[in-house]
């Protein structure tokens, strides 16, 4: 289906939320392979994506990627169901995760050391982003009001 301008602001929110929870799903997906770009090895890209050092194994990354695949078809869902009471609710979890994330970014802006990669990803990537999935999510979550959507 081709972009239109006179979309929905909310079918235009939940397409935003799935392209970003897709890219994020191909990237760990990549990752089971064994490769670690950007990063140098697995420790450094566990660093610069968590804060913290945590093995990428890829039962765990599969995992991820089933959620993240499941969370952009829920929001898609939402966006051409908007009077589904359960595509509702997961698209409200969903908003309670983002924002969730945003706030522990937040507290990381100060908890974590500012001369890491983590850092300055968490300031000018992850947690802006979050909070833009939330706001969107939300906008999604309460949708209500037309019959279907385009």
């Amino acid at each position: 289906m081709p972009y239109r301008l006179d979309t929905p602001a909310p079918t235009r929110a939940a397409g935003l939320i799935a392209s970003v929870l897709t890219l994020d799903a191909l990237f760990h997906l990549y990752w089971t392979t064994g490769a670690t770009w950007p990063a140098a090895d697995d420790r450094s890209l566990s660093e610069a994506v968590l804060g913290t050092v945590v093995p990428f194994t890829p039962p765990v990354l599969f995992t991820l990627v089933a959620l993240l695949l499941t969370g952009a078809a829920l929001v898609l869902a939402r966006a051409r169901r908007p009077r589904h009471l359960l595509l509702r609710i997961g698209t409200l979890v969903m908003t309670a995760g983002f924002s969730l994330r945003a706030l522990a970014g937040i507290y990381w802006l100060f908890a974590k050391e500012a001369g890491t990669a983590f850092y300055w990803l968490n300031l000018t990537l992850y947690t802006p982003v979050c909070v833009v999935l939330a706001v969107a999510a939300l906008r999604v979550a309460r949708w209500k009001d037309a019959p279907r959507a385009r």
